[in-house]
């Protein structure tokens, strides 16, 4: 039992419900959240949070798990009940594409570990989708949603005669088209256009009449008229009836393909109840993981032992303030154990100290464990389970049922009173306040009492002494107090369960600035024992402090005294270590060259013997033993080369001598435009990307003169070919445009990949690809190469006239 009965509203879990419906994918999946219920049973409770902790254990570790088409089919399987009905292709598309989710789900959880997602697996059995189906449906549409031009024989006959007459058109049109732009009846920017499914020229209303055709449309203002001229009369007719018997034959297959469905939909119905739970399960993990939660230990009775547990709705609005404003505010955990010895808390301190929240914690938390949530907290936690949980927090106070705050207070305690038992969990904020203070105080001792005896858990906060009191002499009862910096006046949001807490008004009113006179009298009329009552918690409070604090600067000296003595430690084995390899290594090597060095000088020695005093001989000997001695003895390190920078725009000017970088030939400069540079190769004329080019001074262009006569005389003195690219002559011979019609996918993206290379290479500014309509796999293969390319800035369709779809232009950066 829960109460009052807007007990969501009041503790906030309304909040959480919003963000798990915000988690899932589908309607089916916020439908189980819409359902979710407050969870009294142990076993039923504990499957919905091992389920909810496995998926969590799934996201953290990033597995591959299918995230797309959680389509709600429900409707369409109704649908798909009524004889001679059928699913349209959207609908088709949304089973088809759900179900392989299903399946992918499903072999997910059977394909894993054993015992590695046991309830999760669990969720699978039963559910079936039929392997066959799917295929069907695949047959008909494809991954896209639409349908396969091989559906069925007829369909692809009467889509290639559809496309064979709208390619006639198209170019009948086009004559009539260049025709009336150049008479002047259609304007020059004009293109057909489509009124009611045929295809028509918008015509200048003053020239209508030297169009021959029909009238079907004319434009707001009137003074355009769109004519379908008398030429084409005949293709339009073909291509409509070509279209509605297109779509008789695919109403058909729809049929046909509806009635193989109508077997499996309770199958089918079973199958989307699946995705719908692992939707609203994957919701509750991705909770659990935005808010570091964990599944405690859960016992089969009352019990709260709690560690580092917080608040998770103040969590998320620090997260949300955090990304925000850059606020690297962190929630105050708190440590919590209720159980059979002490199960009521009291809990004091002053205002804006942390009661209510520490209060909304436990009932909020507790409240979403039992809705099968797993909850923040450490991985030490346990947690039972409650059959009721009463709440009495705020004002309400009822204008129309005659309520005041306090009467509002005591209908709730006569509530607990009567319905609260030993499985309940009572909370219960600012306790007996609403009345005078004496009275207030009694009631609520009086109503303790009698929780006590009734053995219930609870929460209470108050600032009353009575009870303060109460609890400190009461078995089963126990005081908590909300951490308090008394030097600065300033909460610290940490409970410390053992002792009562001070509410520290005189000190807070004194800090705030009342006259001091009205400071001094307040403390006289509460009295020297209260005073004296309050200031020993003070004292107590800063010593606590203070104790606090040595303990952990010496705390954190020791910690840093083990982690130098470690450093140290782990320094020196480093050093030994590193010292004997070091030497064994030196002394592997000095062997080894030791070695390759006698057998050196002994194979020289035998050179210059075999050679008998030989001059020549002795001279090659020495100069091998010389080389050996240089490479193994002395190892010298190569001289760093020269390196040359690219071009600036502003470094150039008409005249100079320019290469192509990393290119042996040269050129001279024509023009620089922005970015570009126009350059004289030979008898050819190019443009190139200033990045791409590097000055030339006049020794440098000597070298590279006589490099080329050498190259030149050699290939001419019997080189058959060599293997060095003139880059004058790649550009002479490119073609912007390569034709890929007929080619194989794989042999056409190996010319591409090649083509966009040397285009990119030479500073191509734009190439065509042409690949033709066919069945789109040549063009689909293309583009999806070029979008992946950097040094591709767009890819577009050919102009209509020039060939449309079936051309690709690709612009280069």
């Amino acid at each position: 039992m829960l109460l009052p009965q807007h007990f969501e509203q009041k503790i906030g879990f309304s909040t959480l419900r919003e963000q798990l419906e915000a988690n899932c994918l589908s309607a089916l999946g916020r439908q189980y959240v819409a359902r979710m219920e407050f969870q009294t049973r142990h076993e039923p409770l504990l499957k919905l949070l091992q389920q909810a902790d496995e998926f969590a254990y799934l996201l953290r570790a990033g597995a591959d798990f299918p995230a797309a088409h959680y389509h709600d089919a429900k409707v369409h399987l109704k649908r798909a009940a009524l004889p001679g009905a059928y699913l349209d292709v959207a609908a088709f598309f949304e089973v088809k594409m759900s179900l392989r989710t299903i399946r992918q789900a499903l072999s997910f959880f059977s394909d894993a570990p054993e015992g590695l997602y046991p309830t999760l697996r669990l969720l699978g059995i039963g559910v079936q989708v039929d392997r066959n189906l799917l295929a069907n449906l695949d047959k008909v549409v494809d991954d896209e949603g639409q349908v396969r031009d091989d559906a069925s024989p007829l369909l692809r006959q009467i889509r290639q005669e559809l496309i064979a007459r709208q390619g006639q058109l198209r170019k009948q049109i086009a004559g009539i088209l260049r025709h009336a732009k150049t008479e002047g009846w259609i304007p020059g920017d004009a293109e057909p256009t489509i009124r009611g499914g045929r295809l028509v020229l918008p015509v200048i209303a003053e020239h209508k009449r030297k169009v021959k055709g029909l009238i079907h449309d004319e434009s707001a203002s009137g003074q355009t008229v769109f004519i379908e001229p008398e030429a084409v009369f005949e293709l339009n007719n073909d291509i409509k009836d070509l279209d509605n018997a297109y779509h008789r034959e695919l109403i058909r297959i729809l049929t046909a393909l509806t009635d193989q469905l109508r077997p499996h939909i309770p199958d089918l119905r079973k199958a989307y109840a699946y995705l719908g739970l692992i939707d609203f399960i994957r919701a509750k993990a991705r909770l659990a993981v935005t808010l570091d939660c964990r599944l405690p230990v859960l016992h089969n009775k009352p019990l709260l032992k709690w560690v580092k547990v917080r608040h998770p709705l103040l969590q998320l609005a620090f997260a949300q303030h955090k990304r925000d404003n850059g606020d690297p505010r962190e929630v105050v955990p708190l440590d919590l154990e209720l159980n059979a010895e002490q199960r009521i808390l009291v809990i004091s301190g002053p205002n804006a100290g942390g009661k209510s929240v520490s209060l909304k914690t436990v009932g909020l938390v507790q409240f979403m464990l039992q809705m099968g949530l797993l909850i923040p907290c450490a991985d030490n936690s346990e947690a039972g389970v409650f059959e009721d949980i009463f709440l009495d927090i705020g004002d309400e106070q009822s204008l129309e049922n005659d309520l005041s705050t306090y009467s509002s207070h005591l209908l709730a305690m006569k509530q607990f009173l009567l319905l609260a038992g030993k499985k309940s969990l009572v909370l219960i904020d600012e306790f007996g306040t609403g009345t005078e203070p004496s009275l207030g105080g009694a009631i609520a001792e009086a109503v303790l009492d009698q929780l006590n005896q009734a053995r219930v858990y609870g929460v209470i906060t108050t600032h009353y002494t009575n009870l303060k009191n109460f609890a400190e002499r009461t078995p089963h009862l126990v005081n908590g107090a909300m951490r308090y910096d008394p030097e600065k006046l300033q909460p610290l949001y940490r409970l410390e369960v053992g002792k009562p807490g001070s509410s520290f008004a005189i000190e807070i009113a004194r800090k705030i600035g009342l006259p001091k006179e009205v400071v001094e009298r307040a403390t006289q009329l509460v009295g020297k024992d209260k005073i004296r009552y309050d200031r020993l918690l003070e004292g107590l409070e800063k010593e606590k402090t203070e104790l606090e604090q040595r303990t952990a600067e010496a705390a954190k000296a020791e910690k840093r005294l083990k982690r130098a003595a470690q450093e140290y430690t782990d320094l020196k084995q480093h050093l030994e270590d590193t010292r004997l390899e070091t030497l064994r290594t030196a002394k592997q090597q000095a062997k080894a060259l030791l070695v390759n060095t006698n057998q050196q000088i002994e194979a020289t020695i035998g050179e210059i013997r075999r050679g008998q005093a030989d001059k020549e001989v002795n001279k090659q000997a020495r100069e091998k033993l010389d080389a050996f001695v240089r490479t193994e003895l002395q190892i010298e390190p190569p001289q760093p080369k020269a390196t040359r920078e690219r071009a600036v725009a502003g470094d150039l000017q008409p005249g100079d001598k320019v290469a192509l970088f990393g290119q042996e030939g040269h050129g001279e400069l024509v023009s620089v435009k922005g970015k570009t540079a126009e350059v004289l190769f030979g008898g050819l004329k190019t443009l190139v990307k200033i990045s791409q080019l590097e000055k030339l001074g006049r020794a440098e262009i000597r070298e590279r003169e006589q490099a080329a006569k050498a190259k030149k005389s050699k290939l001419s003195g019997g080189s058959s070919g060599g293997n060095g690219i003139n880059i004058t002559d790649r550009m002479a011979g490119f073609s912007p445009t390569l034709d890929l019609r007929g080619e194989r996918a794989e042999d056409a993206l190996t010319k591409t990949m090649s083509f966009v290379d040397d285009a990119v290479m030479l500073g191509m500014p734009e190439v065509k690809f042409l690949h033709g309509r066919g069945n789109g796999v040549l063009r689909q293969v293309v583009r999806d190469y070029l979008r992946r390319q950097r040094a591709v800035a767009s890819v577009a369709d050919e102009h209509a006239d020039r060939g449309g779809d079936g051309v690709t232009i690709a612009v280069l950066k």
